[in-house]
């Protein structure tokens, strides 16, 4: 029973149409069954048996994974939320926020991309004496930390200019370089003068990156510079923390005398005997120190190039936690990734708009989605191993009262130990407690443990885009990417994390169906692999592994086929895709499961047999001139060597003569095969020839640095040619 006169803070509704949607997956359920009888009453007597078990594993593959994505469209809800009712209720008691910025490498993630984003989210549209911004940076680096110190510096003048103006998004470089001199004479003035103070800044951090060094008189202006006297390399140093900003000293104020929001730089120890666990160990430390320093009830973690791009999204987070009737239960509130440096088109598919704007949506319909590694607000307590209790209610103000008390250079030295090497030997953290290790997608396995808990997690997907961030700007970055998260993905699936065996009995079986769609993506590499290759190889040699135009079996893969591409199509423009991008999604489809997928699988198989270690690659944040020329263009950038590149161009070769033999073979007359019988492989072999095209522009029409190098275009055509030569009988 709810209470009398409650009023919520939230809103909570079902999608509509969804009968249509029901009897479609029906239909496509009926369509795929019928293959499989098909596959399994038709076999061959003799000849090309092994192919049709291959097409057959294929299909049943296809059919109980497309099973595993219904479970993520079959009830999808769509959340809203009344700010207005949270700021008449609560505006006075909004708990303290603890943000958690993370960087690992200023080469590939620059000093200037950080700090827009510490910049960006100590402008939240929120108290800033009840904010607390962390950066860990596991690159230990005195330039990153000097771009921190100046940013604390210009942060007084840029959160009261936000302030004032209302303006979004809050990152000085997207701000002043989307925005124009405003008109208004008090505001241009002040846009003027603050975009002349943040190039300057930025200016001075740009020359001390490319020295290398700190001019020795800044590093005499602030005794954090001191504590890489010791630093032996980024992984060999002991525990670098400063409070640069202090948020409760009344001195700590803007240059309109407001409060400033308390700001801290963190590089853990690091030695070369202690393994350090990555990212979730830089989070798991960031969480005990920040227990110390500020103690924020709420925690929000967020990469360092996503930068805020909506002021109001903390307030859209706290309508959830302190709704009275069910934000007791709610552990954590996850806003979707999104980008800003994606092409026209989206030529990498890095947009993932029906992840967004789909399936985490139907996945909140059975518990709440999964925790994606950024912009996602915690509450602290899930994050520290507490079960979830129908009595539980959170004390707002018991957090921030329960800040250690002492002067900055006390509390500096009292943290440190709690990021060192040893500070969490013979404990719970990164098992019970914190971001759980062993993963290299240690976010999925964090949320689920806690939904395990018997918490549960919300999806906000607000029309403003909460975060943005930059997207890879090259194929081989975005195959690697890929590899990376497909890696780990499959190392839940395959062991204890597996949501089948965690989640037994403790969460929805739609939800453990849920997560096994991005757990299982590696394992549609083989099939993939499979229906690209084995089809077009038969076509060349004249053999069927389709039914005849004339027969009624042809009826459910012709129909599969149609209907579940249509509705994928239609699903991308309801999503605001064009429909060039959604071709560009098929092609990317087509290249992530032949390269990223299959190279997870060798990774993952080698990780758990103990034959590799755990690996973390970090996408590179900065781009060539003539990379990101061709990238607006849409062209795809190859331009490396890689076998990635190598398999790619193989498969696009052996379609492409597998296409060409047939056709000169029916031209010729050659009485080879049943051509009606055919159909279907010379279809799925010119489109995958049309998918492909890019492969042969860089093989053989381009001249720009972004070609597909000579070394692969040779392997390439040499495998295709030798496997074309492989008799099929």
């Amino acid at each position: 029973m709810g209470r009398e006169g409650y009023v919520p803070l939230f809103e909570t509704k079902e999608a509509k149409g969804r009968i249509a949607y029901k009897i479609y997956a029906i239909s496509v359920f009926v369509g795929v069954c019928l293959i499989w009888v098909y596959r399994a009453t038709h076999v061959p007597k003799e000849g090309l048996r092994w192919a049709w078990f291959c097409m057959f594993g294929a299909e049943i593959w296809f059919g109980f994974y497309w099973i595993f994505t219904q479970s993520a469209r079959w009830r999808p809800v769509y959340r809203s939320t009344f700010k207005e009712r949270l700021f008449h209720r609560y505006e006075d008691e909004l708990p303290g926020v603890d943000i958690f910025v993370c960087t690992a490498d200023p080469t590939i993630e620059p000093p200037t991309l950080v700090i827009n984003t510490v910049l960006s989210v100590m402008a939240y549209n929120y108290p800033p004496e009840k904010l607390s911004i962390y950066l860990s940076d596991d690159g230990g680096s005195d330039l990153t930390f000097y771009a921190l110190l100046e940013a604390s510096h210009f942060a007084k003048h840029w959160i009261p200019f936000c302030r004032k103006f209302k303006i979004d998004p809050r990152s000085p470089a997207v701000y002043f370089g989307t925005t124009s001199e405003p008109h208004d004479t008090e505001h241009a003035n002040q846009w003027l003068s603050t975009k002349k103070l943040y190039e300057e800044m930025v200016d001075r951090i740009e020359t001390a990156v490319k020295l290398g060094n700190i001019p020795s008189e800044i590093r005499a202006e602030h005794k954090g510079f001191a504590e890489w006297h010791s630093v032996v390399n980024s992984r060999n140093h002991g525990t670098i923390l400063q409070i640069l900003i202090d948020g409760r000293d009344t001195n700590a104020v803007d240059i309109e005398g407001s409060a400033l929001p308390t700001l801290v730089y963190m590089a853990r120890e690091k030695r070369p005997q202690h393994p350090h666990n990555f990212k979730a160990g830089a989070l798991n430390a960031l969480i005990r120190v920040s227990t110390v320093i500020s103690n924020g009830p709420i925690i929000l973690t967020v990469d360092c190039d996503m930068y805020s791009n909506n002021a109001e999204s903390m307030r859209d987070a706290m309508c959830f936690f302190m709704d009275e009737e069910k934000g007791h239960e709610i552990a954590y509130v996850q806003f979707p990734q999104k980008f800003d440096n994606l092409s026209k088109n989206d030529i990498y598919a890095n947009s993932f708009k029906a992840v967004q704007r789909v399936e985490f949506h139907g996945i909140d319909g059975y518990g709440g989605p999964l925790y994606i590694g950024t912009g996602c607000f915690f509450r602290r307590v899930s994050l520290c191993g507490k079960k979830y209790s129908g009595e539980y209610k959170e004390e707002w103000k018991k957090g921030m009262e329960g800040r250690a008390k002492g002067s900055v250079v006390e509390l500096e030295e009292r943290t440190k130990g709690l990021a060192s090497c040893t500070c969490e030997e013979n404990t719970q953290w990164g098992k019970e407690m914190g971001l759980k290790y062993g993963c290299p997608v240690e976010d999925v396995i964090t949320g689920l443990a806690i939904q395990c808990r018997g918490w549960k997690s919300i999806y906000l997907n607000p029309t403003r885009k909460a975060f943005l961030g930059l997207a890879p700007t090259t194929l081989l970055q975005t195959l690697v990417q890929h590899k990376r998260w497909t890696e780990g993905q499959l190392q839940i699936f395959l062991t204890k994390h597996c949501s089948f065996i965690q989640g037994h009995g403790k969460i929805k079986l739609r939800l453990q169906m849920g997560y096994a769609i991005y757990n299982a993506w590696a394992l549609s590499a083989f099939p993939t692999l499979c229906y690209v290759a084995v089809p077009s190889l038969a076509l060349l040699n004249g053999i069927s592994l389709f039914p005849r135009i004339s027969n009624p079996w042809f009826v459910p893969f012709a129909y599969v086929t149609v209907a579940k591409h249509a509705y994928s199509l239609v699903e991308a423009l309801w999503s605001e895709e064009t429909v060039e991008s959604w071709w560009n999604q098929q092609r990317m489809w087509l290249y992530k499961r032949t390269t990223s997928y299959l190279f997870a699988n060798i990774g993952a198989a080698l990780q758990l047999t103990g034959l590799a270690k755990s690996a973390f690659t970090i996408t590179a944040k900065a781009t060539d001139n003539e990379v990101a020329k061709r990238y607006d263009r849409e062209i795809m950038e190859f331009g490396s060597t890689s076998p990635m590149f190598t398999v790619l161009a193989t498969l696009a070769m052996v379609n492409f003569l597998c296409l060409v033999g047939a056709i000169k073979r029916e031209a010729m007359g050659d009485e080879v095969g049943d051509v009606e019988a055919l159909v279907l492989q010379f279809v799925l072999c010119g489109v995958l020839v049309i998918i492909n095209w890019p492969i042969y522009q860089g093989l053989f029409l381009r001249k720009d640095m972004g070609r597909l190098p000579t070394s692969v275009a040779f392997t390439s055509i040499g495998l295709a040619v030798l496997v074309c030569l492989i008799p099929m009988y």
